[in-house]
């Protein structure tokens, strides 16, 4: 029991000299994805070594690093728009001016280490909108045709499927296809179009996030080349060349062109008598 108590005023000891956890934070969800309109819940949770009251501060990074929660009143665009319980953030009817990187700091002056932080993102999905396509009328067969179906707008971007008179055209499998999709950039390319493909076009967008949205469908008529009557324009264009030709050749046999041509079509031409000259005395005469 002796050798018990010599040692118990050192663990004491020991104990009290030992150092506590300084400040600590974290977050339960570090990556946060919300719709657009709804309630984004960034969490923050902390443990002090002593200080009862640390600060609680929230700022959103970016070009510059701003406030949100600052001397316990939020601040800009986020008042009267956020909630705070504890450290952790409630942002309502977030848009796309919200999505970005937030930081949670705890500022604990009377703890060992006085601060600590933890991030999170936040990104915000936007459900497809109607997207805008790009479908021609007309086009002649053989030729290269491309459609066009495109949303700007939503997040995640948006990928495209295309419908030919309401029936959904599949993704060709073989590299002797017809035409081709691209599902990410939403171009319909028809390499060599042909008759059959005239018919009524649409294209729709999705991600997943909410309904898919369609646009409005367009009518593709592909018209066969009238070869007989480029053929025709080609004879009838062939004939005015040569016959201009020849009228030129005869003109210049008959000295149309020739610089010497006006002179000799006046040949007969004789010139008016010169008016005589004015007399001048050589002699005096006397009477």
């Amino acid at each position: 029991m002796e050798g018990t108590s010599l040692y118990l005023p050192i663990v004491l000891l020991l104990m009290q000299c030992s150092p506590s956890a300084p400040v600590t934070v974290t977050t339960s969800k570090p990556n946060v994805e919300v719709r657009e309109s709804s309630d984004a819940v960034l969490s923050c949770m902390f443990r002090t070594e002593k200080d009862p009251n640390p600060r609680i501060e929230w700022k959103k990074r970016g070009k510059d690093v701003s406030f949100v929660y600052f001397d316990g009143h939020f601040r800009g665009p986020f008042e009267g728009r956020a909630t705070i319980d504890g450290a952790t953030l409630t942002l309502l009817r977030v848009t796309q001016e919200d999505a970005g990187e937030y930081r949670c700091e705890i500022s604990a002056p009377l703890d060992t280490v006085s601060l600590g932080e933890t991030n999170v993102t936040l990104k915000v999905l936007v459900p497809p909108h109607t997207p805008s396509c790009e479908i021609p009328s007309s086009a002649v067969t053989g030729s290269l045709v491309q459609l066009r179906c495109k949303d700007q707008q939503s997040i995640p971007p948006a990928t495209y499927t295309w419908f030919k008179d309401n029936q959904l055209m599949s993704q060709p499998r073989h590299a002797n296809a017809t035409y081709l999709i691209n599902s990410q950039t939403g171009i319909l390319e028809f390499k060599v179009v042909a008759k059959e493909d005239t018919g009524r076009y649409s294209c729709q967008a999705s991600n997943g996030v909410g309904p898919a949205k369609m646009c409005e469908g367009k009518h593709l008529t592909i018209e066969d080349v009238n070869v007989t009557a480029i053929v025709a324009a080609v004879v009838v264009i062939f004939l005015l060349i040569i016959v201009c030709s020849c009228g030129g050749l005869l003109l210049h046999r008959n000295g149309f062109f020739s610089p010497g041509h006006r002179g000799r079509s006046n040949v007969n031409y004789i010139p008016p008598p010169q008016e005589p000259q004015d007399f001048k005395h050589t002699q005096s005469f006397m009477l």
